[in-house]
């Protein structure tokens, strides 16, 4: 199915089966705090911090953190340096992975919150609000072991709905008044058959659109003003057209059976695989990626940058001149979404230092030349590099 046989007119009917809240900000001065999130200075920057610039345009900017007790090497909030960075720069936290099933969820009558609360504490201790992620990962790979294997018994449809919605009832009562939120259902999409990912659960609950459907009907009644959002790494490259076409078929199908989604969230790792020689930096599809956020928010849906960072796979080993690019392409990404102003809320990196950063490991991202993928805003030495110029820029300008 191509972008364009969504039309205006189909666009305009499913914006009115749309029943969005107005959306708090989560309140997280439930410590006192030494000074407001994002007013300090961050090691080499001088001027207003990312969120400062990013709260101009009524949005924050935020990052990704993980809690690592007993090592400080890593982006996580035990490590004092990388600490410093987000309190300097962000307004806004989420957790990196103490969210997922696969941290929190042990077995089917068992949680374990320890990491996920240690980084809820850290982030209202320091007048940071919090994001959730996620509450359903719909992939079989990122479900804990027990839940690929699991025996629904005699009463499947029954059992499954009480896996998920007692899994989300557990985590948004335990952080009530402080996210408000969440990333309900992160990339359900099976991109080989063009249609939502069979699980366990699904195969219980009779479809896959049974379990996406409740997750978020579930979240909705316990967040009845709540942000409840879909999350997914569709991008701006031409490569991702087949993946937008699909997410804009899951969010008409949303809307249709009057399912509670608020926004999309887009990951936003954007990638140069390869270079375009018209503008040296990696191919991106404007045109197409424009049609793609009128569509979604034609129907009704907000728009959040949930996960921003940078492959930068097909450029040179040189330093300076990789990072150049990397800002220039960030530049030129960041630029196209604020024109989206009226529809954008907040903006989070998915990290703030090289080296901590999860393209180091992930295959398709590692260079060839084995050197650190340079895609944060700050260096693996802590220091603030063009990228971050360019997001502030970007701020700045929009």
């Amino acid at each position: 199915m191509s972008i364009e046989r969504f039309t205006l007119n189909r666009r305009a009917a499913l914006a009115g089966m749309a029943a969005l809240p107005v959306m708090g900000c989560a309140d997280a001065a439930m410590v006192p705090a030494a000074s407001a999130p994002g007013a300090g200075t961050a090691p080499g920057v001088s001027g207003p911090s990312l969120d400062a610039l990013a709260m101009r345009g009524n949005r924050r900017f935020g990052s990704a953190v993980a809690s690592t007790p007993g090592r400080t090497d890593a982006g996580s909030i035990q490590n004092p340096r990388y600490a410093d960075i987000v309190k300097a720069e962000c307004g806004i936290v989420v957790p990196e992975n103490e969210m997922k099933w696969q941290a929190t969820r042990p077995g089917p009558d068992s949680y374990d919150f320890a990491r996920m609360d240690q980084i809820a504490a850290w982030a209202s201790a320091n007048d940071l609000a919090l994001r959730g992620h996620t509450l359903l990962w719909h992939r079989p790979q990122w479900f804990p072991d027990w839940l690929n294997t699991y025996d629904f018994g005699a009463n499947p449809v029954r059992e499954g709905e009480r896996l998920v919605a007692e899994h989300i009832r557990a985590v948004t009562r335990r952080y009530r008044g402080q996210i408000t939120s969440y990333d309900v259902v992160n990339e359900a999409i099976d991109h080989d058959r063009n249609m939502p990912i069979e699980t366990s659960l699904s195969r219980a609950m009779g479809s896959p659109e049974a379990v996406l459907d409740l997750a978020f009907h579930t979240a909705r009644e316990e967040l009845p003003q709540g942000q409840l959002v879909y999350n997914d790494y569709m991008s701006w490259e031409p490569a991702h057209a087949k993946h937008c076409a699909d997410v804009l078929r899951l969010l008409e199908g949303f809307r249709k059976r009057g399912v509670p989604v608020d926004a999309l969230g887009i990951q936003s790792h954007i990638e140069m695989f390869e270079i375009d020689p018209a503008t040296g930096v990696g191919p991106y599809d404007e045109r197409g990626w424009r049609m793609f956020l009128d569509e979604v928010t034609g129907m009704g849906y907000r728009l959040l940058i949930t996960e921003f960072d940078v492959k930068d796979t097909a450029l040179p080993a040189g330093i300076a001149a990789r990072d150049e690019k990397v800002a220039d392409f960030s530049r030129r990404y960041l630029d196209l979404m604020l024109e989206y102003d009226a529809h954008l809320d907040d903006i989070l990196a998915w990290g703030m230092v090289d080296g901590f950063n999860w393209l180091q490991y992930f295959d398709p991202a590692k260079r060839e030349d084995g050197l650190e993928v340079r895609g944060t805003p700050y260096d693996s030495q802590y220091r603030a590099k063009p990228l971050r110029t360019a997001i502030a820029q970007a701020f700045i300008d929009a």
